[in-house]
């Protein structure tokens, strides 16, 4: 973080420096139509396919078609979910916070894209619901749903505490992303990826602009609703962090169930899947 008492003095012009306009460094005019309302018609008229139970301190991996909504629900308790998504054919072709968050900002909600890395940078997924959005930001400056924490792991909580714990979000999606795909360990835990942060509460402090959680405002009943927009698979892991307004990275939590349900809609009407990057990749060569 910046430093409290800087080593270098202020030059003469550097009220001047600080002075100059902002400027957003993607403006969105331009992206593809996400068709809200087209999404919300399929929807209304979508079957009920299949519900999982995420355990609390667990993960669980679901494939979603083309097309297909999925929602993630709170059911017994204030509880958050780190959120993976993979091209169910390819898992090479995974979830890109960095660019979501560089093109929707820090914090997701209904009508923004879930973007893939690169070299495919397609919509893997479009949020069609949030039951969450009346939070908007609190005078904190915290929100729900970030697209900004890595995701609670093993090897932060080995080097800040010396302790060993293997439920942390990142042990628990590559155990899942592996029973799932039939991978080693060593293997699925190469494709776990930077997280959606599902109902967390975070932002940035005032003073240091460092990473802050509160506890979650959602309740049992709230959801996000996604449409896919290629075939995925989702990973969703319980964070033995509960609501993530004390601890997470240990049992000391109180921790609940998510619940994952996935729809079919009658039609796909107006329904594009999306394709890979049309970039031609040459890199000036």
């Amino acid at each position: 973080m910046k430093l409290a008492l800087p080593q270098h003095k202020e030059p003469r012009d550097a009220k001047d420096r600080r002075s100059k306009n902002v400027v957003v460094c993607y403006p969105l005019d331009t992206l593809p139509d996400t068709n809200l309302a087209a999404a919300v018609a399929r929807r209304t008229e979508a079957g009920l396919l299949e519900s999982v139970v995420v355990p609390p301190r667990a993960a669980v991996c679901v494939d979603v078609k083309a097309g297909h909504f999925v929602r993630i629900l709170s059911i017994e308790g204030p509880q958050v979910g780190d959120l993976n998504i993979w091209n169910t054919h390819n898992i090479e072709e995974r979830f890109y916070s960095g660019k979501t968050r560089a093109l929707h900002g820090t914090h997701v909600s209904t009508g923004d894209s879930l973007w893939s890395n690169f070299p495919y940078m397609r919509p893997l997924a479009n949020i069609t619901c949030d039951t969450l959005d009346w939070y908007g930001f609190d005078e904190d400056g915290g929100s729900v749903h970030d697209v900004i924490g890595t995701r609670c792991d093993p090897y932060t909580q080995r080097l800040l505490s010396d302790e060993e714990y293997h439920n942390c979000c990142h042990s628990n999606l590559t155990r899942a992303l592996a029973d799932h795909f039939s991978l080693n360990l060593d293997e699925a835990e190469m494709h776990v990826h930077d997280v959606m942060n599902v109902f967390m509460l975070t932002g940035f402090t005032k003073e240091t602009h460092q990473y802050f959680m509160k506890a979650s405002p959602v309740r049992p009943g709230d959801f996000i609703e996604l449409e896919a927009q290629t075939d995925i698979t989702i990973g969703l892991s319980a964070c033995p962090g509960g609501d993530c307004g004390d601890k997470h990275s240990s049992d000391a939590a109180d921790c609940f169930p998510l619940q994952i349900d996935t729809y079919a809609p009658k039609n796909l009407d107006g329904f594009i899947a999306s394709g890979p990057s049309l970039y031609n990749r040459s890199h000036g060569r």
